[in-house]
C-alpha cells in the first residue's frame, strides 16, 4: 500500500464501518474483503451466489473465517427489500413483481442493505458494468439532495506526496454548466473530507481569464460562477488553463489577483473526453497513483470500480468510501 492510502486505512479503522462487496463471486472480491477483516479496518461483508463464493474461496486457498457472506437469492431480507423497491419506484411504473426480481440481483439487494442502515459502503463494478452499479445505485439509495448529477472523481497522488482531485473522468461525457457546478462542489466536498486539505478549485479550459471566446469557455466561466453562488464557502477560480492552476508563477501571470491559480488541488475538467485523458497522462507519463473512480452525488456511497481493478484498488476504494460515508 502506498503511503497515502495506509493513512486513511488509520482513519477508516476508527470509524468501524461495515462494507458490503456486491460483486461478491469474484477472487479480488474475496481478497480484499479478508483483508478488510483481518488488519480490522471494516466488518466486511460478501454478496452473491453463497455457494459460488465458497467455490473460489476454495479454489484460491482463501479463508473466508470472519468475512459474512449473503446469498442475495435466498436471503430473509429478500421480502423486505422487494416491498421497498417496489415503494420508491412504483411511480416510475416498476410492478411488485419485477421488484422482487431486482431485490435478488446483487447490485440492488446490496443497495437496499445500504439504504435500509444494514451497511455503510457498498463497493461494486469489478464485475458489473458501470451501467449497471449506477442504475442499481440511483433506484436503491437515490442522489444527494440538492444535487443534479452523479459524478466521478479520482485522487491522484505522487511519489513526493502531493494529491490532486481529477473530475469527472469517469461519468458525464457532456456536464452543462450547472452540471460542472455541481461536479466541482460535491468533488472539494468530498476531497477535503477524505484528505484533511482545503480544497482550491481549478475549473479548467483552454482558456484562461478571458483569453480566448469560445462557448467552450463560456460554459466554463457560468459554471464558475454557479460555483461561488451555491457554495461561496469554497474557493473556486475559472477558467485557467492546465499550467495556470498549478504553477505558482504562471497562475499569477496568467490569473493576476487570484488566490487560488497556481495552487489549485481540485481539478474540475469541462468534459469526459479531457478528464479521462488527463487522468490517464498524469497515471502514465506521470508517474502519479490514481486511486478510484469514486461516484459521488449520491446519498450514500455506492461505489464503481473498474473491472481491471485490483485488489489493492479495491481495498483502497472501500477505504476511501469510508470516509465518505
Amino acid at each position: 500500500m502506498i503511503p497515502f492510502v495506509e493513512e486513511m486505512i488509520s482513519k477508516a479503522k476508527l470509524l468501524k464501518r461495515n462494507v458490503v462487496y456486491a460483486d461478491g463471486a469474484d477472487s479480488r472480491s474475496i481478497e480484499a474483503a479478508i483483508y478488510l477483516h483481518k488488519e480490522s479496518i471494516a466488518n466486511a461483508i460478501l454478496v452473491g451466489n453463497e455457494s459460488e463464493i465458497k467455490r473460489i474461496a476454495n479454489e484460491n486457498n482463501l479463508d473466508l473465517t470472519g468475512v459474512k457472506v449473503i446469498d442475495s437469492q435466498t436471503s430473509e431480507w429478500v421480502d423486505e427489500f422487494a416491498y421497498l423497491l417496489h415503494a420508491k419506484r412504483k411511480d416510475k411504473g416498476l410492478l411488485l413483481d419485477e421488484a422482487k426480481e431486482l431485490a435478488r440481483n446483487p447490485l440492488y439487494f446490496s443497495g437496499l442493505m445500504m439504504e435500509t442502515g444494514k451497511c455503510d459502503v457498498v463497493v461494486g463494478g469489478n464485475v458489473s458494468s458501470t451501467g449497471d452499479i449506477l442504475r442499481a445505485a440511483i433506484h436503491t439509495i437515490g442522489v444527494a439532495p440538492g444535487i443534479s448529477i452523479v459524478s466521478s472523481y479520482f485522487l491522484m497522488v505522487f511519489p513526493d506526496g502531493k494529491i490532486y482531485c481529477f473530475a469527472d473522468c469517469a461519468v458525464n461525457p457532456q456536464p452543462n454548466a450547472s452540471q460542472l457546478a455541481d461536479i466541482a462542489i460535491t468533488s472539494a466536498r468530498n476531497f477535503k473530507a477524505v484528505t484533511g486539505i482545503e480544497p482550491k478549485i481549478g475549473m479548467l479550459s483552454f482558456s484562461t481569464n478571458g483569453s480566448a471566446e469560445h462557448d467552450d469557455v463560456t460554459k466554463v466561466k457560468v459554471a464558475t460562477d454557479f460555483v461561488r453562488s451555491r457554495a461561496p464557502e469554497l474557493a473556486v477560480d475559472g477558467e485557467m488553463q492546465f499550467d495556470a492552476a498549478i504553477i505558482p508563477s504562471i497562475g499569477k501571470r496568467k490569473f493576476p489577483g487570484s488566490d487560488v491559480a497556481g495552487n489549485v488541488n481540485v481539478m474540475i475538467f469541462p468534459d469526459l473526453d479531457s478528464g479521462n485523458i488527463g487522468y490517464k497522462i498524469t497515471q502514465r507519463l506521470g508517474g502519479a497513483e490514481a486511486i478510484g473512480p469514486f461516484v459521488q452525488g449520491l446519498r450514500k456511497p455506492f461505489c464503481d470500480l473498474s473491472r481491471g481493478a485490483s485488489t489493492e484498488d479495491m481495498i483502497a476504494v472501500a477505504v476511501i468510501n469510508i470516509l465518505m460515508s
